[in-house]
């Protein structure tokens, strides 16, 4: 448990810019979560005030310089509203390959690249989602969540959460370019890590210290994205509320082509 204190603590330092692609959507529901609320919950938490910070003033420094060059590098992550999605086929945590094609050939599909089960923000959004499938079903929309993370990692992830959704594994990185989130961490930053018992090779496989900036599209059945949020500041995720608002709006515009 000091382990996975430290590793979430350390999560804490690295902060980019907002980088919200599309305006905020509204949404009535009252039983959606509030994710930003849940996240700064969450924060409150854990951190302990009168406690030292377990990192040294150099750790800090290598963990801000890398956050800000991450929003340097990316000021603007992301595909946009009105992008093609590129159609790719990857393994889920069963070892099953998945496509996003034959998903988007039955219903629109709500996409959502995240960092690992090591993250814990990444696990507030799963959770969070999870809440949120029977709304995104209701809407004819299905979910899909993809990582660099091994399928194995996912598995105990699905078993351990019960997540009722595809996690998707992007062992080559291929997905994440393609979507441009991908991005590759510092040295000096995976020592950091290290220091605190996070080798992201543990997760991700040899050799592979690479992340993607977590982001979320809403794509319809044409393939098109409609929706989007991406932000190098990985504490910053697309509402579900916000998520549902937008696949309330393709709903709306399928009944309106059915009516004409």
């Amino acid at each position: 448990m000091a382990i996975c204190r430290n590793i979430f603590s350390l999560l804490f330092f690295i902060s980019g810019c907002l980088n919200c692609l599309t305006p905020a959507l509204a949404s009535n529901a009252t039983d959606v979560p509030d994710l930003a609320k849940e996240i700064e919950r969450y924060q409150a938490q854990s951190q302990q005030p009168g406690k030292p910070s377990p990192f040294s003033k150099q750790d800090m420094e290598v963990m801000q310089r890398s956050a800000q060059e991450l929003a340097k590098h990316m000021p603007d992550p992301g595909l946009k509203v009105g992008d093609k999605a590129p159609s790719f086929t990857l393994p889920n945590a069963f070892g099953k390959q998945v496509s996003l094609q034959t998903a988007l050939d039955s219903r629109p599909v709500v996409l959502m690249f995240y960092r690992g089960s090591w993250c814990p923000f990444c696990n507030l959004q799963l959770h969070a989602m999870q809440k949120v499938v029977p709304q995104i079903k209701q809407h004819g929309a299905s979910l899909i969540a993809v990582t660099p993370q091994r399928p194995d990692k996912s598995l105990e992830q699905v078993k351990k959460s019960k997540l009722p959704f595809e996690i998707l594994s992007d062992l080559d990185s291929k997905v994440m370019k393609a979507y441009k989130l991908y991005f590759e961490v510092p040295p000096d930053l995976i020592e950091v890590y290290k220091k605190f018992e996070l080798d992201l090779a543990d997760y991700n496989g040899s050799g592979r210290y690479v992340l993607p900036v977590p982001g979320t599209f809403v794509i319809d059945r044409q393939g098109v994205v409609r929706a989007v949020f991406a932000d190098t500041d990985y504490k910053k995720r697309m509402e579900p509320r916000d998520i549902l608002a937008a696949l309330e709006f393709l709903s709306g515009e399928k009944t309106q082509q059915v009516s004409h």
